[in-house]
Protein backbone atom coordinates (compact mmCIF):
# COMPACT_ATOMS: atom_id res chain seq x y z
CA UNK A 1 0.00 0.00 0.00
CA UNK A 2 1.41 3.27 -1.06
CA UNK A 3 2.37 6.19 1.88
CA UNK A 4 0.28 8.46 -0.48
CA UNK A 5 -2.71 6.29 1.04
CA UNK A 6 -1.59 6.27 4.41
CA UNK A 7 -0.65 9.65 4.51
CA UNK A 8 -4.00 10.54 3.24
CA UNK A 9 -6.07 9.12 5.86
CA UNK A 10 -3.61 9.69 8.84
CA UNK A 11 -4.48 13.19 8.13
CA UNK A 12 -8.08 12.89 7.90
CA UNK A 13 -9.06 10.53 11.16
CA UNK A 14 -5.83 13.15 12.94
CA UNK A 15 -8.17 16.26 11.54
CA UNK A 16 -11.28 14.66 12.76
CA UNK A 17 -10.07 14.15 16.13
CA UNK A 18 -10.14 17.81 16.25
CA UNK A 19 -13.99 17.50 16.10
CA UNK A 20 -14.51 15.16 18.71
CA UNK A 21 -16.58 16.55 21.97
CA UNK A 22 -13.68 17.45 24.37
CA UNK A 23 -13.52 17.62 28.01
CA UNK A 24 -14.38 21.55 27.55
CA UNK A 25 -17.40 20.53 25.81
CA UNK A 26 -18.22 18.03 28.65
CA UNK A 27 -18.03 21.04 31.08
CA UNK A 28 -20.28 23.03 29.22
CA UNK A 29 -22.55 20.52 29.07
CA UNK A 30 -22.78 19.24 32.67
CA UNK A 31 -24.10 23.06 33.52
CA UNK A 32 -26.61 22.50 31.21
CA UNK A 33 -30.55 21.74 32.19
CA UNK A 34 -31.87 20.43 29.14
CA UNK A 35 -31.41 18.62 26.21
CA UNK A 36 -31.40 20.98 23.68
CA UNK A 37 -29.07 23.14 25.60
CA UNK A 38 -26.23 20.27 26.30
CA UNK A 39 -26.72 19.65 22.05
CA UNK A 40 -25.78 23.75 21.67
CA UNK A 41 -22.76 23.35 24.03
CA UNK A 42 -21.33 20.86 21.58
CA UNK A 43 -22.24 22.81 18.31
CA UNK A 44 -19.21 23.31 16.99
CA UNK A 45 -18.18 19.43 17.36
CA UNK A 46 -18.91 17.10 14.25
CA UNK A 47 -21.60 15.54 17.00
CA UNK A 48 -22.83 18.74 17.44
CA UNK A 49 -23.22 19.91 13.79
CA UNK A 50 -25.29 16.19 13.11
CA UNK A 51 -27.88 17.23 15.71
CA UNK A 52 -28.41 20.63 14.73
CA UNK A 53 -30.50 19.39 11.68
CA UNK A 54 -32.88 17.10 13.57
CA UNK A 55 -35.83 16.95 16.01
CA UNK A 56 -35.00 15.57 19.28
CA UNK A 57 -38.21 14.55 21.15
CA UNK A 58 -36.86 12.16 24.18
CA UNK A 59 -33.76 10.42 24.92
CA UNK A 60 -35.02 7.43 23.15
CA UNK A 61 -35.13 8.96 19.99
CA UNK A 62 -31.96 11.18 21.07
CA UNK A 63 -29.86 7.43 21.32
CA UNK A 64 -31.42 5.95 17.94
CA UNK A 65 -29.46 9.10 15.95
CA UNK A 66 -26.47 8.74 18.54
CA UNK A 67 -25.75 5.28 16.90
CA UNK A 68 -26.98 6.01 13.68
CA UNK A 69 -24.38 9.01 13.76
CA UNK A 70 -21.57 6.52 14.65
CA UNK A 71 -22.59 4.51 11.91
CA UNK A 72 -22.46 7.18 9.27
CA UNK A 73 -18.92 8.26 10.56
CA UNK A 74 -17.46 4.69 10.56
CA UNK A 75 -19.12 3.98 6.85
CA UNK A 76 -18.00 7.75 5.65
CA UNK A 77 -14.34 6.57 6.23
CA UNK A 78 -14.41 2.88 4.83
CA UNK A 79 -16.23 4.25 1.47
CA UNK A 80 -13.18 6.38 0.52
CA UNK A 81 -11.93 5.24 -2.74
CA UNK A 82 -8.48 4.83 -2.15
CA UNK A 83 -8.69 3.26 1.33
CA UNK A 84 -5.70 0.81 2.27
CA UNK A 85 -6.91 -2.85 2.36
CA UNK A 86 -5.53 -3.41 6.24
CA UNK A 87 -7.58 -0.03 7.25
CA UNK A 88 -10.90 -1.56 5.96
CA UNK A 89 -9.81 -4.87 7.63
CA UNK A 90 -9.25 -3.76 11.18
CA UNK A 91 -12.74 -1.52 11.13
CA UNK A 92 -14.95 -4.67 9.79
CA UNK A 93 -12.88 -6.78 13.08
CA UNK A 94 -13.23 -4.25 15.06
CA UNK A 95 -16.93 -3.61 14.59
CA UNK A 96 -17.86 -7.46 15.20
CA UNK A 97 -17.77 -6.85 19.00
CA UNK A 98 -21.44 -4.83 18.65
CA UNK A 99 -22.46 -8.45 17.13
CA UNK A 100 -21.09 -9.25 20.75
CA UNK A 101 -22.69 -7.14 22.85
CA UNK A 102 -26.50 -7.87 20.57
CA UNK A 103 -26.11 -11.52 21.14
CA UNK A 104 -25.41 -11.39 24.33
CA UNK A 105 -28.52 -9.07 24.83
CA UNK A 106 -30.56 -11.67 23.28
CA UNK A 107 -28.87 -14.78 25.59
CA UNK A 108 -30.68 -12.48 28.23
CA UNK A 109 -33.81 -12.28 26.68
CA UNK A 110 -34.03 -15.56 27.09
CA UNK A 111 -33.11 -16.00 30.62
CA UNK A 112 -35.35 -12.97 31.62
CA UNK A 113 -38.46 -12.95 28.61
CA UNK A 114 -38.05 -9.40 28.48
CA UNK A 115 -37.06 -7.79 25.30
CA UNK A 116 -33.51 -6.58 25.46
CA UNK A 117 -32.72 -2.87 23.63
CA UNK A 118 -30.20 -3.78 20.55
CA UNK A 119 -27.32 -1.64 19.52
CA UNK A 120 -27.92 -0.76 15.53
CA UNK A 121 -24.17 -1.66 14.53
CA UNK A 122 -22.39 -4.72 13.36
CA UNK A 123 -23.42 -7.61 10.50
CA UNK A 124 -26.46 -8.46 12.16
CA UNK A 125 -27.46 -5.06 11.56
CA UNK A 126 -26.25 -4.57 8.32
CA UNK A 127 -28.51 -7.74 7.22
CA UNK A 128 -31.20 -6.29 8.57
CA UNK A 129 -32.33 -8.43 11.13
CA UNK A 130 -31.50 -6.69 14.25
CA UNK A 131 -35.51 -6.88 15.57
CA UNK A 132 -35.61 -10.39 14.19
CA UNK A 133 -32.90 -11.38 16.60
CA UNK A 134 -34.67 -9.50 19.33
CA UNK A 135 -37.82 -11.19 19.26
CA UNK A 136 -36.29 -14.79 19.07
CA UNK A 137 -36.66 -16.57 22.63
CA UNK A 138 -35.13 -20.01 22.14
CA UNK A 139 -31.21 -20.78 21.40
CA UNK A 140 -31.79 -22.44 18.12
CA UNK A 141 -33.23 -19.60 16.17
CA UNK A 142 -30.44 -17.49 17.55
CA UNK A 143 -27.73 -20.34 16.06
CA UNK A 144 -29.85 -19.70 12.75
CA UNK A 145 -29.66 -16.58 12.60
CA UNK A 146 -25.58 -16.62 13.56
CA UNK A 147 -25.49 -18.90 10.48
CA UNK A 148 -26.94 -17.11 7.90
CA UNK A 149 -24.95 -13.62 9.10
CA UNK A 150 -22.21 -15.75 8.91
CA UNK A 151 -21.00 -15.74 12.43
CA UNK A 152 -20.52 -18.94 12.92
CA UNK A 153 -17.52 -18.69 15.17
CA UNK A 154 -19.87 -17.68 17.75
CA UNK A 155 -22.06 -20.33 17.54
CA UNK A 156 -20.29 -22.92 20.34
CA UNK A 157 -20.49 -20.46 22.81
CA UNK A 158 -23.97 -19.91 22.30
CA UNK A 159 -24.93 -23.57 22.01
CA UNK A 160 -23.38 -23.99 25.77
CA UNK A 161 -25.24 -21.18 26.98
CA UNK A 162 -28.28 -22.47 29.76
CA UNK A 163 -30.67 -20.14 30.22
CA UNK A 164 -31.44 -21.07 33.79
CA UNK A 165 -27.98 -22.00 34.53
CA UNK A 166 -27.78 -18.08 36.67
CA UNK A 167 -24.64 -15.96 36.93
CA UNK A 168 -21.80 -18.54 36.27
CA UNK A 169 -23.47 -20.01 33.24
CA UNK A 170 -23.80 -16.12 31.58
CA UNK A 171 -20.18 -15.20 32.87
CA UNK A 172 -18.81 -18.23 30.85
CA UNK A 173 -20.77 -17.84 28.35
CA UNK A 174 -19.84 -14.02 27.57
CA UNK A 175 -16.32 -14.93 28.27
CA UNK A 176 -16.61 -17.84 25.08
CA UNK A 177 -18.42 -14.64 23.08
CA UNK A 178 -15.76 -12.34 24.07
CA UNK A 179 -12.78 -15.34 23.42
CA UNK A 180 -14.10 -15.81 20.37
CA UNK A 181 -13.96 -12.25 19.25
CA UNK A 182 -10.53 -10.92 21.17
CA UNK A 183 -9.20 -14.31 18.57
CA UNK A 184 -10.42 -13.14 15.50
CA UNK A 185 -8.83 -9.79 16.15
CA UNK A 186 -5.32 -10.68 17.31
CA UNK A 187 -5.63 -13.48 13.96
CA UNK A 188 -6.36 -9.82 11.95
CA UNK A 189 -3.84 -8.23 14.04
CA UNK A 190 -1.45 -11.00 12.68
CA UNK A 191 -1.40 -10.04 8.86
CA UNK A 192 -1.72 -6.22 9.01
CA UNK A 193 0.82 -3.11 9.34
CA UNK A 194 2.15 -2.79 12.87
CA UNK A 195 0.28 -5.73 13.86
CA UNK A 196 2.85 -6.42 16.68
CA UNK A 197 1.24 -3.27 18.38
CA UNK A 198 -2.37 -3.91 17.94
CA UNK A 199 -1.62 -7.18 19.36
CA UNK A 200 -0.39 -5.71 22.04
CA UNK A 201 -2.83 -3.45 22.82
CA UNK A 202 -5.45 -6.65 22.43
CA UNK A 203 -3.35 -8.18 25.09
CA UNK A 204 -3.96 -5.07 27.63
CA UNK A 205 -7.50 -5.35 26.80
CA UNK A 206 -7.81 -8.79 27.61
CA UNK A 207 -6.03 -8.70 30.62
CA UNK A 208 -8.44 -5.51 31.67
CA UNK A 209 -11.51 -7.71 31.36
CA UNK A 210 -10.02 -10.38 33.30
CA UNK A 211 -9.60 -8.23 35.92
CA UNK A 212 -13.52 -6.97 35.54
CA UNK A 213 -14.46 -10.23 35.95
CA UNK A 214 -12.53 -10.95 38.50
CA UNK A 215 -13.44 -8.26 40.56
CA UNK A 216 -17.13 -8.80 39.53
CA UNK A 217 -17.37 -12.43 40.61
CA UNK A 218 -15.17 -12.31 43.70
CA UNK A 219 -18.13 -9.27 44.99
CA UNK A 220 -20.70 -11.58 43.27
CA UNK A 221 -19.05 -14.50 45.59
CA UNK A 222 -18.34 -16.49 42.28
CA UNK A 223 -15.09 -17.16 43.90
CA UNK A 224 -12.80 -19.67 41.84
CA UNK A 225 -15.29 -21.57 40.43
CA UNK A 226 -15.37 -18.32 37.88
CA UNK A 227 -11.85 -19.27 36.22
CA UNK A 228 -13.37 -21.02 33.32
CA UNK A 229 -15.07 -17.41 32.63
CA UNK A 230 -11.96 -15.56 32.03
CA UNK A 231 -10.19 -15.09 28.41
CA UNK A 232 -7.37 -16.43 26.99
CA UNK A 233 -4.39 -14.23 25.36
CA UNK A 234 -3.53 -11.65 27.96
CA UNK A 235 -0.15 -9.58 27.75
CA UNK A 236 0.79 -10.06 31.48
CA UNK A 237 -2.42 -11.32 33.82
CA UNK A 238 -1.89 -15.02 33.46
CA UNK A 239 -4.77 -17.75 34.05
CA UNK A 240 -2.68 -18.66 37.06
CA UNK A 241 -2.89 -15.05 38.24
CA UNK A 242 -6.25 -14.79 37.59
CA UNK A 243 -7.40 -17.62 39.74
CA UNK A 244 -5.20 -16.65 42.68
CA UNK A 245 -7.22 -13.50 42.51
CA UNK A 246 -10.14 -15.22 42.93
CA UNK A 247 -9.54 -16.85 45.88
CA UNK A 248 -9.22 -13.66 47.89
CA UNK A 249 -11.30 -10.81 48.78
CA UNK A 250 -11.85 -7.54 47.02
CA UNK A 251 -9.75 -5.57 49.55
CA UNK A 252 -6.63 -8.06 49.00
CA UNK A 253 -6.82 -7.66 45.51
CA UNK A 254 -4.48 -4.74 44.67
CA UNK A 255 -1.48 -6.27 46.66
CA UNK A 256 -1.41 -9.42 44.63
CA UNK A 257 -1.26 -7.60 41.84
CA UNK A 258 2.17 -7.25 41.02
CA UNK A 259 2.18 -4.75 37.73
CA UNK A 260 1.81 -1.27 39.02
CA UNK A 261 -0.46 -0.04 36.53
CA UNK A 262 -2.96 -3.01 37.08
CA UNK A 263 -2.18 -2.53 40.71
CA UNK A 264 -3.63 1.30 40.55
CA UNK A 265 -6.59 -0.42 38.95
CA UNK A 266 -7.54 -2.87 41.72
CA UNK A 267 -7.46 -0.21 44.15
CA UNK A 268 -9.06 2.52 42.17
CA UNK A 269 -11.99 -0.66 41.87
CA UNK A 270 -11.60 -1.06 45.68
CA UNK A 271 -12.45 2.97 46.10
CA UNK A 272 -15.18 2.92 44.08
CA UNK A 273 -17.11 -0.08 45.14
CA UNK A 274 -16.46 1.14 49.13
CA UNK A 275 -18.20 4.30 48.04
CA UNK A 276 -21.30 3.01 46.14
CA UNK A 277 -21.44 -0.62 46.94
CA UNK A 278 -22.60 -1.09 43.09
CA UNK A 279 -21.24 -3.16 41.39
CA UNK A 280 -21.25 -1.07 38.14
CA UNK A 281 -18.19 0.73 39.96
CA UNK A 282 -15.90 -1.71 38.15
CA UNK A 283 -16.93 -1.47 35.12
CA UNK A 284 -16.77 2.12 35.11
CA UNK A 285 -13.84 2.06 36.26
CA UNK A 286 -12.08 -0.80 33.92
CA UNK A 287 -13.40 1.11 31.30
CA UNK A 288 -11.66 4.61 31.62
CA UNK A 289 -8.64 2.16 32.22
CA UNK A 290 -9.20 1.03 28.51
CA UNK A 291 -9.00 4.23 26.84
CA UNK A 292 -5.98 5.37 28.98
CA UNK A 293 -3.93 2.14 27.86
CA UNK A 294 -5.28 2.38 24.10
CA UNK A 295 -4.69 6.04 23.76
CA UNK A 296 -1.04 5.40 24.98
CA UNK A 297 -0.51 3.26 22.87
CA UNK A 298 -2.55 4.08 19.82
CA UNK A 299 -3.09 7.62 19.41
CA UNK A 300 0.59 8.64 18.11
CA UNK A 301 0.95 5.99 15.43
CA UNK A 302 0.72 7.84 11.81
CA UNK A 303 0.61 5.92 8.42
CA UNK A 304 -0.85 2.66 9.66
CA UNK A 305 -4.12 1.20 10.12
CA UNK A 306 -3.67 1.97 13.47
CA UNK A 307 -5.56 5.61 13.21
CA UNK A 308 -8.34 3.88 12.32
CA UNK A 309 -8.42 2.05 16.06
CA UNK A 310 -7.30 4.95 17.89
CA UNK A 311 -10.80 7.01 15.53
CA UNK A 312 -13.06 4.21 16.44
CA UNK A 313 -12.55 4.03 20.08
CA UNK A 314 -12.32 7.61 20.13
CA UNK A 315 -15.80 7.45 18.89
CA UNK A 316 -16.87 4.87 21.08
CA UNK A 317 -15.75 6.72 24.18
CA UNK A 318 -17.49 10.22 22.50
CA UNK A 319 -20.76 8.46 22.14
CA UNK A 320 -20.86 6.37 26.00
CA UNK A 321 -19.88 10.22 27.35
CA UNK A 322 -22.81 11.83 24.93
CA UNK A 323 -25.23 8.75 25.93
CA UNK A 324 -24.25 8.96 29.94
CA UNK A 325 -24.85 12.75 30.05
CA UNK A 326 -28.07 13.28 27.45
CA UNK A 327 -30.08 10.40 29.66
CA UNK A 328 -28.81 11.84 32.93
CA UNK A 329 -30.45 15.75 31.93
CA UNK A 330 -33.23 13.53 30.19
CA UNK A 331 -34.01 11.67 33.66
CA UNK A 332 -33.61 14.93 35.81
CA UNK A 333 -30.45 13.83 37.71
CA UNK A 334 -27.77 15.81 38.72
CA UNK A 335 -25.26 15.87 36.55
CA UNK A 336 -22.85 15.60 39.35
CA UNK A 337 -23.80 13.12 40.25
CA UNK A 338 -22.07 11.06 37.13
CA UNK A 339 -19.28 13.25 36.56
CA UNK A 340 -16.71 10.87 38.24
CA UNK A 341 -18.23 8.07 35.69
CA UNK A 342 -16.94 10.03 32.57
CA UNK A 343 -14.31 9.22 30.45
CA UNK A 344 -11.93 12.33 29.51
Amino acid sequence: MSYAQYAFISSYLKGEESKVVTSDHIERMLKTSSIQDALDAIRDTDAGSYFEELTIKNFDDLDEHLWKYFVQRVNYVEAFKFLPRDVLKLSGAYIAKYDVLNIKASLQSISTGKKSRLIPVGTIFDHGLLEELSAIRNLDGIIELLCYCKLGGYIPAVEGYEPTGGMKSKLLTEARLDSEYYKSMLNMARGIKDGAVLSKAIGLLIDLTNLQIASRSVIEGIGTDAVECTIPGGYMITEKDIQDLLSFKLTDMPQRLENPQYKQVAEEILISYGKTSNITAVDETIDRYKFRLLKELLSPRLLSPLVMAWYLVLKEFEMRNLRLILKTIADGIPTEAIKEYLVL
